[in-house]
């Protein structure tokens, strides 16, 4: 009987969707003008964001913002929040100056059991200033981090995404990115395996991604780390993930 419970439970767990992890830095809007007001309001997160299933997000090891090349630390500022009813992080920032501002989160290790690993998502998202697109394809130089090739804002439904993987600085060829939406509106799943897209990065470290729907859209690029890290007294493998949050808006002919 044991055996047998054994096996069913193993049987149910390998036949449970392994959803996707990721870090989330949401800004009230990434295209602020003067009628907006002169500030953001950035919610940090991490999550299931299609299931719409929240995870606790410790305090994180560092959170930045990079603008015209000087970066500012942001850790201190943040206000801890609810987000999908667990811990997360909120912060409404000032935008002084016109121009593109990259928001970026570096989240304590996540010790993920079913998957034996612990993660750490380096999370950013680009926010514009003014009307002022100019950095719109700023590199921090993070672990690893996705480099947008398409300006990560202003875009409509329909348009194609496009970045480069980085670790270490150095492109990722061939690399796997997941994408996923971020399910404000309900939206259903015909099937588990469409919750997460998946594709991969050419010999460049390329990929490029047409989005379906509006709203926002996270991509995650995923790698292991070099050296694995401890966990009662056992090395545990270490995935690294380069997460860009994008958000595209609906076409309108009016």
């Amino acid at each position: 009987m044991i055996r047998t419970a054994s096996l069913v439970t193993a049987i149910c767990l390998a036949a449970a969707p392994l959803w996707a992890h990721y870090g989330m830095i949401i800004p009230s809007d990434p295209m602020i003008s003067q009628e907006d007001g002169r500030s953001v309001d950035l919610t940090l997160s991490f999550s299931h964001p299609f299931e719409g299933i929240g995870m606790d997000l410790e305090r994180p090891e560092a959170f930045t913002v990079t603008h015209e090349g000087e970066t500012t630390d942001l850790l201190d500022q943040l206000t801890l929040a609810t987000v999908m009813d667990h811990p997360g992080y909120t912060l409404e920032y000032a935008l002084d100056r016109p121009g593109t501002h990259v928001f970026a989160m570096t989240p304590q290790p996540y010790w993920e059991p079913e998957e034996d690993a612990f993660i750490t998502h380096y999370t950013k998202t680009y926010v514009s200033a003014y009307g002022d697109d100019s950095g719109w394809d700023t590199e921090l130089g993070l672990k690893t981090e996705i480099v947008p090739l398409s300006r990560p804002f202003g875009l409509w439904t329909g348009n194609v995404f496009q970045g480069v993987v980085k670790l270490n600085g150095i492109p990722v060829a061939h690399a796997e990115v997941e994408v996923e939406h971020y399910n404000q509106a309900g939206a259903t799943a015909p099937s588990d395996l469409m919750v997460t897209q998946t594709i991969r990065a050419d010999d460049n470290g390329v990929f490029t991604y047409a989005v379906p729907a509006p709203g926002w859209w996270g991509f995650a690029a995923l790698n292991s780390a070099d050296e694995p890290m401890m966990r009662d007294g056992e090395a545990k493998a270490h995935e690294l993930g380069a997460v860009i949050w994008v958000q595209f808006e609906p076409w309108s002919a009016e």
